[in-house]
């Protein structure tokens, strides 16, 4: 039971879908997490295994000169030093990614919209340089971009906007908020995003992790605990870090594990002393964009008012991509915003900008003004940017006049569901929330992470393929992100079967 009697009632369906059926819940969650199954992740490690016998065989040839070694090492008359570089820590490095490194860093030459032009680049010496053939790729197809609505664009009313903003302030502002850098376009773009989140106040910074590094330390420190989701953004992760709070980390969206740390926290206190907690925050993510789960924001609810906790919600991937209103996973589950303390999220998805927000009550924000270090001495947020996530997010809530904003939020959730529908038809295993726009499919074995994504680019399909150790070892995985720019023709074509 939750909050005095309330229970969360789960059903296990066919493939490991699990829905969630409970009246903290308005519609039906459901959320798919295949098992890897036993010979694939053997064959996994076995692949694994295979590139390590082979990468200790050309260290042991870089050592002796048999093989040009390119990575940085120390000078042999510095050989007694302390080591500056850690041979066996830049392992994975040399020996395996640089294998498939091709597939990161492609350098794009147009806007990163529907479709995007790449600079065709060439390597020969295996991928440690590369050098432009001069050739462009024209009209990839753009699977890649956090661009959930489609106004990474540089026409239309966000670009025009955009662009009347530099020349009435010139690009940048050369100052912090706090002395010279303070705009008016900076106060109305904090009044509005308070207006879209519901809240009384927010505080908008230029960049968006360091909107969570730098702002979770001004909001706890020592005697305060940490509960984090073990999936949390890095972002998270290293804010929590430096805060100098004791950190306990719970299993992913697992309300029985989360419950258990808030129990033990209560019951036994700080370490040595048994002294209460100052403070007790929960990290956690809106949806997770490794893994395309949405938060059980209820649940999360539940337990924070029963044990009396704060809750600070990263809605990065959430903000713009979920709700009927686009209001992220609070708006998704229709629930109140002020049940969340501190409500997180980034300008640099669906607004198609950069930065990031903090929003809650107004004594938060206030003090967060004075506090935070990236209040306190980050350079202002570019005019342009500000402008542009002011016009977009009024094309959101429809004050610009127009039924845009709510053509494009229709437009995503349709094309997340077929999409969805269709790769699974196809038998792929695919991971998340049925809602969500972060699809991604399963690869598994090492071989097939830069041979998927080498093999899409041929076909014109820019995609993100990601492995160890940015995932479990043996759950490497290709990445898609829906966007409302997505037409019909374009998903089709991406989830065509292969023929040759």
């Amino acid at each position: 039971p939750i909050n005095g009697g309330s229970y969360i009632n789960t059903k296990t369906l066919p493939n490991n879908h699990v829905v969630c059926t409970a009246s903290l819940y308005n519609k039906a969650f459901v959320e798919q997490f295949e098992e890897t199954p036993l010979l694939v992740a053997v064959l996994t490690y076995v692949g694994y295994g295979i590139l390590t016998i082979f990468g200790y065989l050309r260290d042991f040839l870089r050592h002796w000169g048999m093989e040009k070694c390119h990575v940085a090492r120390e000078r042999e008359e510095q050989k007694d030093f302390v080591p500056l570089y850690q041979d066996f820590e830049n392992f994975y490095t040399r020996n395996l990614y640089m294998r498939i490194r091709d597939n990161w860093n492609r350098p794009i030459c147009s806007v990163p919209g529907a479709k995007m032009d790449l600079l065709e680049r060439a390597s020969k010496d295996y991928n440690w340089t590369f050098q432009h053939t001069g050739k462009v790729v024209k009209d990839v197809i753009n699977m890649g971009s956090y661009n959930y609505l489609g106004f990474a664009e540089n026409t239309g009313r966000c670009a025009d906007a955009a662009t009347e903003s530099t020349h009435h302030y010139g690009v940048g502002v050369g100052s912090t908020r706090r002395e010279m850098g303070n705009l008016d376009l900076h106060e109305e773009l904090e009044q509005l995003v308070a207006r879209f989140l519901g809240v009384e106040s927010s505080m908008a910074f230029g960049m968006g992790f360091a909107t969570n590094s730098m702002n979770i330390p001004a909001l706890a420190g020592k005697g305060c605990l940490i509960l984090s989701d073990e999936l949390n953004h890095a972002s998270l992760v290293l804010g929590a870090r430096l805060s100098g709070s004791i950190i306990r980390v719970f299993k992913h969206n697992n309300m029985a594990s989360l419950e258990k740390l808030l129990r033990d926290a209560i019951v036994h206190g700080q370490p040595r002393t048994r002294r209460p907690w100052k403070k007790i925050l929960i990290l956690v993510e809106g949806i997770y964009s490794m893994e395309g789960s949405i938060v059980r924001l209820p649940e999360v609810i539940a337990l924070k008012k029963r044990y009396k906790a704060f809750l600070y919600l990263d809605e990065a991937h959430s903000i713009g991509a979920l709700g009927p209103r686009g209001g992220g996973v609070v708006d998704y589950f229709g629930l109140d915003p002020k049940d969340v303390d501190i409500m997180m999220g980034t300008f640099t998805k669906s607004f198609g900008a950069a930065g990031g927000y903090i929003g809650g009550r107004r004594e938060l924000i206030d003090y967060l003004r004075s506090h935070s270090h990236s209040a306190i001495y980050a350079t202002s947020m570019s005019p342009p940017v500000s402008q542009q996530i002011i016009t977009s997010m009024k094309i959101i809530m429809g004050e610009d006049g127009t039924s845009l904003g709510g053509v494009r939020l229709k437009q995503l959730s349709e094309n997340t569901t077929y999409f969805r529908r269709k790769l699974r038809e196809m038998g792929f295993i695919i991971y998340g929330n049925d809602d969500s726009p972060v699809v991604p499919m399963m690869l598994y074995m090492p071989a097939k992470i830069g041979a998927f994504g080498r093999e899409m680019l041929k076909r014109n399909i820019g995609t993100v393929v990601v492995g160890f150790p940015a995932t479990p070892i043996i759950e490497s995985r290709a990445r898609f992100c829906v966007s409302a720019a997505h037409t019909r023709d374009i998903l089709d074509t991406v989830s065509q079967p292969i023929t040759d």
